[in-house]
């Protein structure tokens, strides 16, 4: 990994010696993505600037690099996995004169102009001036893993892998983006698919696209737009389920092996699911004294997640480090606006933050480690969210994506909306797609899509800049375009085999690995049964230093109208009466988010001079299992001498005709109880006289079993203890 960022005259003249002054400052603010060597180069109208960070030939791999002939010039960010078969196949006379994984793109360049991604295979963001065609170029790679980012006017373009960067030069706004940001359905958590392009969240920013190469002619500015790569919308009807399952698993392994060469230490994050798991288990040979990281919350305890990792790490004989956040743990308020202004999205939430600690503890713990694998980005394509959002069975789940599609189909026709609000509708839903849409439509496939653009927007954006913080690349082997290629064209008919609960991926790794992680379910990162941990911690950010989060997120420049201050704090001051388990909770927090941004945009501050907080430690038990006797996961558990009692309001009614049980407040339905849920049966049981103890013994239910659901039902205020 590296920080790569330039700055570019569009109207035919030189740069002048004002520019090194921008250049410096670039690979300052860049410094933290490759603290091993700074570099700038300012030559007649482009100036580039680089910092690397050493994973491949840390000896022989400084930038930029420039051709035998001295025509072209290039500064990359990443890793081309395959740049060894690339340079075989270049013609005879071409001589690479470093051991760089990134200088064969010069030649592949000179050879095939716009096409010379066609055949790379890795994670990178590139910038290379065409000295002969006084012409940039700009790419990334299929999936944006690596980020670049360019504010352009008429006169000059400047460059940066992080918005902050940009900053450097006096003429980029400094003003967070309202109106877009809002617009942005993803940022909402709307029930649609996810928009066509990536939201940069800051005015007069744009990021060059995933798959893309844009081309600038440097005389008059003029730029051209080249795509390389489209998720394939083919299916593949002759090939069988078997033959799909051989293939993912080749190639994965194949991924997996590339990921996991580096002349540097490389580490795992591993979660105890299959994905990470996985990584582990084929990284083979190269898995010998790797060093695994597990974040242990009470979420992750709660989940099973941190119990699987550490028995997985130990059956495949990886050392596991468990880092402990205990329940009273928060990071303080100008902890999170480091964070913020390091990840630089108000999508900045629970699960970046515990990331960027497993990454500080990481860097802590091995010093010589630069690179860290990820289980990332396989749910997306593998069918991981289907048992999710469909329940039963594959058509559950097609219905699940239909209506997700009608949705985003309303946003872009919401005159026709009402047609679908209330009963059955009698409209043909080509209406929403225009006059004349009679083609056939492929949910599916338009879900893939929502999943590639959502990947882009949300999850390489926060691992890249959480690695980053720490001098680290995130390496994603589930983002190799073979194995998302593959998956895409998986027929309709095979769908429901291979797609539905990961069953590709299961069977192709299942003789890899036990059948415990094998055939584990899937399980939400760090919520699921232990939400309330995570929404806990962003609550107790938000009430930290009598709320100064808060306010400065409401005193920023543009707040004042698009944040409802009034609402804000009416909510803000009952965190912890009842209201930490909801998701409002973490939509609070991008608010806010949007605010703190907004008043680091106006004035940015340097990353270095804020504090991150001392790093976590791990667990100092012999066992994950050891943590259930512990002090650091305790939130109230309700004690099993107390007597419980329905609150006022609260109301638990069943349906007659089906085995349903609803909890209601206020008239309002607000959890739907299956018959033979353990909690249901201990609420049946409740009398208001009764102690807790009496109530599980009647209900022959296992304090174990329900202490997560009563501690929730606890916080959000539908039962009471008393003595």
């Amino acid at each position: 990994m590296c920080g790569i960022a330039g700055v570019a005259r569009l109207d035919g003249h030189a740069l002048g010696p004002e520019a090194d002054a921008v250049l410096h400052e670039l690979v300052r603010i860049l410094d933290h993505r490759g603290p091993d060597e700074r570099e700038t180069l300012r030559d007649g109208p482009v100036g580039l600037a680089f910092t690397r960070l050493s994973l491949v030939n840390p000896q022989d791999g400084s930038q930029p690099l420039v051709s035998d002939d001295g025509n072209l010039v290039l500064i990359v960010n990443g890793e081309i996995y395959n740049h060894k078969q690339l340079a075989a196949s270049l013609p005879g006379g071409v001589r690479l004169n470093t051991g760089s994984d990134c200088e064969v793109l010069l030649y592949l360049y000179r050879q095939y102009g716009l096409e010379f991604l066609r055949d790379v295979r890795g994670m990178f963001a590139l910038i290379l001036w065409d000295r002969v065609n006084n012409q940039l170029v700009l790419a990334r790679d299929r999936f944006g893993i690596k980020p670049l980012y360019y504010h352009r006017n008429d006169q000059r373009i400047v460059l940066a892998s992080e918005i902050k960067g940009l900053f450097a030069d006096p003429g980029t706004p400094r003003r967070f983006d309202w109106e877009g940001a809002l617009a942005t359905p993803a940022l909402a958590a709307a029930p649609s698919f996810h928009q066509s392009s990536v939201t940069t969240w800051f005015d007069g920013v744009h990021l060059v696209p995933a798959a893309t190469i844009l081309r600038i002619d440097l005389r008059d500015g003029r730029t051209s737009e080249h795509r390389y790569w489209e998720v394939p919308s083919h299916a593949e009807e002759s090939t069988g389920a078997d033959e799909f399952i051989r293939r993912y698993g080749e190639i994965l392994e194949d991924s997996v092996r590339e990921c996991a060469t580096a002349d540097s230490e490389l580490g795992l994050f591993l979660s105890g699911g299959i994905d990470s798991s996985a990584v582990l288990a084929l990284a083979g040979p190269r898995r010998e004294g790797m060093h695994t990281f597990t974040v242990l919350t009470g979420g992750t305890r709660d989940n099973g997640d941190a119990e699987h990792a550490e028995w997985i790490a130990r059956e495949l004989g990886a050392p596991n480090h468990q880092v402990i956040f205990p329940q009273s743990h928060a990071p303080a308020p100008e902890e999170w606006v480091r964070l913020l202004w390091l990840t630089e999205t108000p999508m900045c939430g629970a699960e970046v933050y515990y990331k960027h600690e497993l990454h500080r503890f990481a860097r802590q713990e091995r010093p010589e480690l630069r690179g860290m694998l990820l289980g990332a980005a396989s749910d997306e394509f593998n069918g991981g969210y289907s048992q999710v959002m469909g329940g039963d069975d594959w058509d559950s789940f097609a219905a699940g994506l239909a209506y997700l599609h009608r949705n985003t189909r309303w946003d872009r026709h919401p005159r026709l909306r009402h047609w679908w609000a209330e009963g059955p509708s009698f409209i043909a839903e080509q209406a929403l797609d225009g006059r004349g849409a009679h083609t056939p439509r492929d949910t599916y496939r338009s879900y893939i899509v929502s999943e590639y653009m959502k990947v882009q927007q949300y999850n390489v954006w926060h691992e890249d800049r959480t690695a980053a913080g720490s001098g680290i690349e995130a390496r994603v082997p589930f983002l190799d375009h073979r194995l998302v290629e593959l998956t895409a064209v998986v027929p309709d008919r095979l769908r429901p085999r291979l797609l539905w609960n990961k069953r590709i991926l299961r069977d192709a790794v299942g003789t890899r690995l036990p059948d415990r992680i094998a055939e584990r379910p899937k399980g939400p990162f760090f919520y699921g049964s232990g939400t309330r941990h995570a929404y806990r911690m962003l609550a107790d950010v938000m009430k930290a230093n009598s709320y100064e989060l808060v306010e400065r997120a409401l005193a920023a420049p543009g707040a004042g109208d698009f944040i409802d201050a009034e609402s804000v704090w009416a909510y803000v001051k009952v965190l912890g009466e009842g209201t930490t388990d909801s998701p409002s909770v973490e939509m609070l927090m991008r608010v806010l988010n949007m605010g703190l941004l907004a008043e680091m945009a106006a004035h940015p501050p340097i990353l270095e001079e804020l504090s991150a907080g001392p790093i976590r430690a791990q667990y100092s038990g012999s066992s994950v299992a050891a943590a259930e006797a512990d002090d650091h996961f305790r939130t109230g558990e309700p004690d099993a001498g107390g007597i419980p009692s329905l609150t006022d309001g609260t109301l638990l009614l069943t349906n007659p005709v089906g085995s349903e049980w609803y909890l209601l407040r206020n008239g309002e339905i607000e959890f739907v109880l299956e018959g033979n849920a353990p909690v249901l049966q201990v609420l049946r049981e409740i009398d208001g006289v009764s102690k807790m103890s009496d109530i599980l013994s009647t209900a022959d239910v296992e304090m174990a079993d329900v202490s997560g659901d009563l501690d929730s039902l606890l916080d959000l205020g539908f039962i009471s203890l008393g003595d």
